[in-house]
């Protein structure tokens, strides 16, 4: 017998979603603050042929990173009890992983260099690969803390990593380290995240056990590491392909356009999957409250990313001339043309927690397989015409997926077309009339104000008729009331992340 770890009660569920998903978006807010700044200040310290450099090396990096817990914490955060002999086996599979993950980077830099005849590459793929070790070691505590849905402690983490690893990118950059300040900035984000964890869970592993019950959660995470795999090759082979035959000049114009469009929209799935998964798995056997609990958190993450994009369409170059300088400004044609991949990630990207909350891995590793030779067909299309190219037909061949993937995920949820333009049809409505708004503004003050004024103002009256249309039109603001009376203080019966023990037989 053991005891097990499990998860809050469904009672209060819904207030430490609310509340944990409130803290997550505040955290990448501040996050997405700290990157933008970041962002602004080394791109007037760095060239764009040092992104480009570090870009190669990240096609390897983050290749290798997709086996980097081997899906064992999305294990561990699925299932509805866990064991300390599990979690503790699991942890040692990640520590074994880390190390095997640093020694192939080690190993694939010498083919990095003759693929891209780069020397420089070899030392920044060596060093890069060693943040591997501290990605294994803290997998599973980061686990836990999901299970235990500490989310402010998640986000605090998260705030105070980046920050210090911002910190350190610039001032190396400062002292003129060029592409190696971007390889130490994020070395430390890794060092200070792992570090944390271990301070904010104070879990110690014991030794492995060869009979822990943990082959079903290495079969989840074996496929859900396949899934990442395929679902890489989608996100990532324009970036390959334009570094092998364009550089790393117009690779780094290509890649800073892209981090710039979709940061946001990223900072805000990463916010809300974090929660939505560990939330949408503790209910995955009450199939009506979870079509009920992901339809809600699926319009909220829309609503949020609309006006988003809608500003980024409208004013790309004043975004880039503020954010990334004048000399960056063959970029701001790339970053307009990436704006429907914001969409589409925020689209798409939410189906993934219905998929694999309810364990329905097989069905996201299909789709994924399914879907990335399209990505890939869209990209080659493009690529004869440089970064632009490329830029157009990745985003034509993923929103050309959108309707497939919802159609596919859905299956067997009880959640119907008629539920998915509830959700979604306030939002994109306003969105549309707030675009009209910003397009008038355009057309009217385009050029008689400094960029910042100008992008100021386009961005105050999109937001407005944005926020007034969804909340008073389109009759929302019931939705976002109910959020904020979640957030009134209550008693707590216990403290945040409390582990009950119970008894089971394996």
């Amino acid at each position: 017998m053991h005891h097990a770890l499990r998860q809050p009660a469904v009672a209060d569920l819904k207030r430490k979603s609310v509340v944990g998903g409130v803290a997550a978006v505040s955290a990448q807010a501040v996050r997405f603050v700290v990157q933008t700044a970041t962002m602004m200040v080394l791109a007037r310290l760095l060239s764009p042929e040092d992104f480009g450099l570090q870009g190669m090396v990240v096609v390897v990096t983050g290749f290798l990173g997709l086996f980097r817990d081997a899906g064992l914490g999305m294990a561990t955060v699925q299932r509805l009890e866990v064991t300390h002999e599990q979690t503790s086996t699991l942890f040692w599979i990640n520590v074994a992983v880390g190390a095997i993950l640093a020694t192939l980077c080690a190993a694939l830099a010498p083919v990095l260099v003759a693929f891209y005849h780069e020397p420089r590459l070899y030392w920044v793929a060596v060093v890069s690969g060693t943040t591997f070790m501290f990605n294994g070691l803290s997998a599973q505590h980061s686990a836990l803390l999901q299970r235990g849905m500490r989310f402010v402690t998640q986000a605090k983490i998260d705030v105070l990593s980046l920050t210090v690893g911002s910190g350190t990118g610039i001032v190396m950059a400062l002292l003129g380290c060029r592409y190696w300040s971007l390889v130490g900035m994020a070395m430390a984000i890794s060092i200070v995240g792992a570090v944390a964890l271990w301070v904010a869970v104070p879990w110690v592993p014991g030794p492995p056990r060869r009979r822990s019950g943990i082959r079903s959660m290495l079969h989840f995470g074996g496929l859900a590491t396949c899934n990442s795999f395929v679902v890489f090759l989608a996100w990532n082979a324009e970036k390959l392909l334009l570094g092998r035959f364009w550089g790393a000049d117009a690779l780094g114009l290509y890649g800073r356009a892209f981090q710039l469009v979709t940061l946001p929209v990223q900072q805000l799935n990463t916010a809300v999957t974090g929660v939505a998964f560990p939330a949408l798995s503790r209910i995955q056997h009450d199939a009506e409250r979870l079509a009920r609990s992901f339809l809600r958190g699926f319009s909220l993450l829309i609503s949020l990313t609309i006006p988003i994009t809608v500003t980024c369409a409208l004013f790309a170059e004043e975004i880039v001339r503020v954010v990334l300088g004048a000399k960056w400004m063959e970029a701001a044609p790339i970053f307009r043309l990436l704006t429907p991949v914001a969409v589409v990630f925020a689209v798409a990207n939410p189906f993934s927690w219905l998929v694999m909350s309810t364990g329905r891995i097989r069905r996201a590793l299909a789709m994924s397989t399914a879907t990335t030779p399209l990505v890939i067909v869209g990209i080659v299309l493009g690529l004869s015409h440089g970064p632009k190219g490329v830029a157009l037909g990745y985003s034509l061949a993923m929103t050309s997926l959108v309707i497939p993937i919802a159609a596919w995920s859905k299956l067997g949820t009880g959640i119907t077309w008629a539920d998915l333009w509830s959700a979604t049809n306030p939002p994109f409505l306003s969105g549309l009339l707030a675009g009209g708004a910003g397009l008038l503004v355009k057309l009217t003050l385009g050029g008689s104000l400094p960029p910042m004024l100008y992008l100021m103002a386009g961005l105050g009256l999109v937001l407005g008729v944005y926020a007034w249309v969804l909340l008073i039109v389109m009759r929302q603001k019931h939705v976002y009331m109910d959020l904020l009376s979640q957030l009134l203080p209550r008693p707590q019966p216990r403290k945040e992340g409390t582990v009950e023990p119970a008894v089971r037989p394996l």
